[in-house]
């Protein structure tokens, strides 16, 4: 962070300073186990904890200070009425004061961690680039990303997350975007939305947020996306494959891992620009054209372009994870959250992957999709059938209605009970050859399932999430 006294957080955030002034110059955190030599300690208090009670255990690992709602003996204090608010204030106050700082917001239903991971990497040799850990993108997790930024950092790439009307337009002010990516919208979280219409309208808050000077990127093959250009001042692009987008992909082939090759046509100052993509499934082709046009907006050429986009790799856990084990199981650990949208795509993945091999799904449940669910769970249980995948493990009662309609499909149907049944189904059904997908709601479990079985047939698990085995 850039360095700031507890005396000058507490001017910026409203808040009163108790006990000495000392100098911040180490990470601001949420966790007191992540503090060290010169951090802030953020004391929230939550559904389960008080964050003040661990207070004691930040100053031992080097923490000068603590944001908090009271007083704390013998530790120094900003002593805030609300502290969401103040550590909001305190982020907006960071990326202020960062004069060369250009922020990129990212936003959709689904795809926003891999193209926040994949606009990182292709900035990152252009300048100081800070992106969230995992998938920060909430209320706690931008400001965090935010407080990361020093006076060098150029580039901020701000994942933004929502559960409700308001939320992304709260985030906009937390870390105001010049360049807004809009992904798609979907039913993830339907069933706290409400509709997909409200998810919509909140998706939006991007772009509404986005100066007269500023830049929209938008999906042109989602009608709701490609409508938000009516609500944004800045400076629209689309992208995707239709013919009717500015920047489009064309020639798009797929190798046996599901990566990508492709033709970038449309970029300004560039005829033509050809991309073999590193990370694997057909979603990464429209997540690498918004970071094209992000990254030549940028002022990044089309050599910087195409060779960021070519060494990409997976940066987050458990997102299309492509795990070759010793034994000759190609294992897809795709389990960290699942919509019907990303179910679709990673079946495809497993599908292409698969070819003339057997292939296995190990689908769990796909929660917050409300009244849409059963619908929903059937609906991806007819893309199995459609697909000829040849066998299905459900995980789970929710995933019942997925099974159901498999089976009804002709699809071989085994349904556990939970993960450790289904784990014990796939320590009978597996063989050399085989390749498995493993995806499902973050809550379901699936993701560590799919370690387990990584490490029992003799993979390695990296921490960075780079699924080589």
């Amino acid at each position: 962070m850039i360095a700031l006294k507890l005396s000058e957080i507490a001017a910026l955030t409203g808040a009163t300073l108790h006990g000495p002034d000392a100098l911040v110059d180490g990470p601001v955190v949420t966790d007191s186990r992540e503090a060290g030599p010169g951090s802030l300690y953020v004391a929230r208090i939550g559904e389960h904890a008080d964050g003040h009670d661990f207070a004691q255990g930040a100053v031992d690992a080097g923490a000068v200070g603590v944001l908090g709602s009271r007083p704390l003996p013998g530790i120094s204090t900003v002593v805030a009425a609300d502290v969401q608010q103040a550590f909001a204030d305190l982020a907006r106050a960071v990326a202020d004061r960062a004069p060369q700082l250009t922020i990129i917001g990212i936003t959709g239903s689904s795809g926003k961690t891999s193209t926040k991971d994949l606009l990182a990497q292709v900035l990152a040799p252009a300048g100081p680039t800070v992106a969230p850990v995992g998938s920060y993108n909430s209320e706690v997790g931008v400001p965090l990303t935010v407080c990361r930024v020093t006076t060098d950092t150029r580039f901020l790439v701000a994942e933004m997350g929502a559960t409700n009307l308001g939320n992304i337009a709260y985030l906009t002010r937390i870390a105001p975007p010049s360049i807004g990516i809009v992904l798609n919208v979907g039913t993830a979280h339907v069933g706290e939305f409400g509709s997909v219409d409200v998810i919509a309208r909140t998706k939006s808050e991007l772009v509404q947020a986005l100066p007269a000077d500023g830049l929209a990127v938008l999906n042109a093959d989602d009608d709701r996306v490609l409508s938000m250009r009516e609500v944004t001042s800045a400076r629209v692009v689309t992208v995707g494959r239709s013919e009717t987008a500015d920047v489009r992909a064309v020639d798009i082939r797929h190798d046996a891992q599901d990566r990508a090759a492709f033709t970038i046509v449309g970029l300004p100052g560039i005829d033509a620009l050809p991309v073999q993509l590193g990370l694997h499934g057909e979603h990464q082709v429209g997540n690498a054209l918004a970071v094209a046009v992000a990254a030549r907006e940028l002022g990044l050429t089309a050599e910087q372009i195409g060779a960021g986009l070519a060494a990409a790799a997976p940066v987050s856990r458990w997102r299309m994870e492509v795990h070759e084990l010793p034994d000759g199981i190609t294992l897809i650990n795709d389990a960290y959250n699942a919509n019907p949208d990303s179910m679709g795509a990673a079946l495809r993945a497993l599908q292409r992957i698969g070819e003339q091999r057997r292939t296995i799904a190990v689908l769990g449940q796909m929660l917050e999709l409300g009244d849409l669910s059963d619908d929903a769970h059937r609906s991806v249980g007819q893309t199995v059938a459609a697909l000829g995948i040849d066998e299905l493990v459900s995980v789970g009662a929710g995933a019942g209605p997925l099974a159901d309609a498999a089976e009804a499909g002709g699809v071989s149907v085994r349904r556990t009970a939970d993960v450790d049944e289904a784990h014990d189904t796939l320590g009978q059904l597996l063989s050399s050859g085989d390749v498995v997908l493993l995806k499902s709601s973050r809550d379901s479990g699936l993701r560590y399932l799919g370690d387990r079985i990584t490490q029992e047939h003799g993979g390695q698990i990296e921490k960075d999430g780079s699924g080589n085995g």
